[in-house]
């Protein structure tokens, strides 16, 4: 069921904790919000969809008093934001909004209430008042399900952990309103369960909850209502119960979206790669499997069922304990990582900020680092060589950047895996290894790069392709299979890879 943004059925009537009334934004050459109108309820999970650019984040900034309306209104609690510059966001704080972004801002070396009270810490007669810290870290972290000492180390924690602390931290002074931005996008599905319990709990409270997410299996769970934006329009709210994700593809993207996969294998009979009874304790116990030129093999399984430290070990990322593999039928013992480079492979991995890309870098100097050789001359390094190089690459994968030499950190999500895929274009890689290509990437970008990985299998290069969301797997892959007990256990090859049948596997004896 899909019902009016304008009188959406959860935001019918008064008793809105926060709300946009008109609300319309300009920054130079774009209209970020356009006559924008919103209102979320106490105790309700408002899911908020959209592609990069759609206008979610200036929403957000509209609501948490980091932006100004060019036009209209915005409430919090009843009460207008009345105040400009940094003291409308205090304000907006003061009436209980709270924001957790996609990037977490904890420090490792502190513990968790430290970090729970980072920049507000109690004092009694001028001295840091730690029994008082302890005792509301223990509440806030009992709210959600933590039952870690607050004395641990934020270091030693999960990534799911950590991401609880941050939520817990927003709990911190009685919100009335708590924002989270992708909170999941760095989670395998069995940690991200642990958030959305978290998320149910909060709103148990009475406290309102938008919810910013690309996973669609999510959203169905914790959220009643989404709101969907469009180039800075609020299209439409819809029931999520009701609403089939084609339908809200649709409204995302303006047009139809292909759903399913409609590709023709590539895979050839030459095999490239042979993995033998590899073993790495305790996370891989005698895995086999083979790779063929032109194919897209994906691999599913759960969080910790070791498909990271699979690919680490084939690239010579990290040393294996027992097995062997071979390429083009050839034994490499022991690889190492510039050997396998040397082999022709490439690796992606699984954390695009922290591994993948370096932010203040420019594009160009993010695309050429794999092939230095191939813009150089005579021994220099040419300009004119890496701007060249840049730019096919950017033609070729659709990359929007301004310019070749933007620092990387400022594209989107999207753009940047775009181009982390792409300097192995540049290196001439043969064979692929893609940890979690899409994570954190919108449902639009996520189709580009699906399409970008089988133009690549039809020019003959061959990709494994791990992800945690089993529900792309048969969009892109020709077989996958799943790691279970440090063992491939089943194997599913296209057009039948069913993701519920693949789903059942990965969980099954847990």
């Amino acid at each position: 069921m899909i019902y009016s943004a304008s009188k959406p059925r959860s935001e019918a009537g008064a008793g809105a904790i926060a709300a946009l009334e008109g609300c319309t934004k300009r920054y130079p050459g774009v209209l970020a919000l356009d006559d924008a109108t919103f209102r979320v309820a106490p105790g309700e999970v408002r899911a908020l969809l959209g592609k990069n650019g759609a206008g979610k984040s200036t929403l957000i900034r509209m609501l948490t008093g980091a932006e100004v309306p060019d036009s209209g209104t915005v409430t919090i609690d009843g009460v207008a934001l009345s105040q400009g510059g940094s003291a409308r966001a205090q304000e907006a704080f003061d009436r209980g909004v709270r924001v957790v972004y996609q990037e977490l801002s904890l420090v490792p070396g502190m513990s968790i209430t430290e970090n729970l009270f980072l920049g507000r810490w109690p004092r009694r007669a001028g001295i840091l008042d730690y029994d008082a810290m302890e005792a509301e870290a223990r509440v806030a972290m009992q709210r959600l399900g933590l039952e870690m000492p607050p004395s641990d180390l934020v270091a030693g924690l999960s990534p799911a952990e950590r991401q609880l602390v941050e939520i817990a931290r927003v709990l911190l002074g009685k919100p009335k309103l708590v924002i989270l931005d992708e909170p999941t996008s760095s989670l395998a599905a069995a940690e991200a369960e642990k958030v959305m319990a978290a998320v149910k709990r909060i709103a148990e409270d009475g406290i309102a909850v938008i919810y910013i997410s690309h996973r669609m299996n999510e959203i169905r769970q914790i959220a009643r209502s989404a709101t969907i934006m469009r180039d800075g329009r609020i299209i439409d709210t819809v029931d999520v119960a009701g609403a089939d994700t084609r339908e809200i593809v649709r409204l995302m993207l303006g047009s139809e979206a292909a759903q399913s996969a409609v590709f023709e294998t590539q895979a050839r009979d030459k095999v490239v790669l042979e993995v033998s009874d590899l073993a790495f304790a305790p996370k891989l116990n005698s895995v086999s499997f083979q790779l063929r030129q032109g194919e897209v093999l994906g691999i599913a399984g759960l969080l910790g069922a070791g498909r990271t430290e699979l690919l680490q070990a084939i690239m010579g990322v990290r040393p294996f304990d027992g097995g062997r593999i071979a390429v083009d039928g050839i034994s490499v013992g022991r690889p190492r990582y510039r050997a396998m480079l040397e082999r022709g492979f490439g690796y992606t991995p699984e954390s695009r900020k922290e591994e993948g890309i370096v932010p203040l870098l420019g594009v160009d100097e993010n695309m050429v680092a794999t092939d230095f050789a191939a813009v150089s001359h005579h021994g220099i390094l040419s300009a004119r060589h890496i701007a060249q190089a840049t730019r096919n690459v950017i033609a070729r994968l659709h990359v929007k950047t301004a310019d070749t030499g933007t620092p990387i950190g400022t594209l989107s999500g999207g753009n940047q895996q775009k181009v982390v895929i792409g300097r192995w274009i540049h290196a001439g890689s043969r064979v692929l290894l893609l940890d979690e290509p899409t994570r954190g990437v919108d449902v639009e970008a996520k189709a580009q790069i699906y399409a970008i990985i089988r133009q690549l299998a039809a020019e003959g290069r061959s990709v494994i392709f791990v992800s945690s969301e089993i529900e792309e797997l048969p969009l892109v892959c020709d077989r996958v299979l799943v790691l279970r007990e440090g063992r491939l256990l089943e194997e599913f090859t296209s057009p039948n890879i069913d993701q519920d049948a693949v789903m059942a596997a990965c969980i099954a004896g847990h």
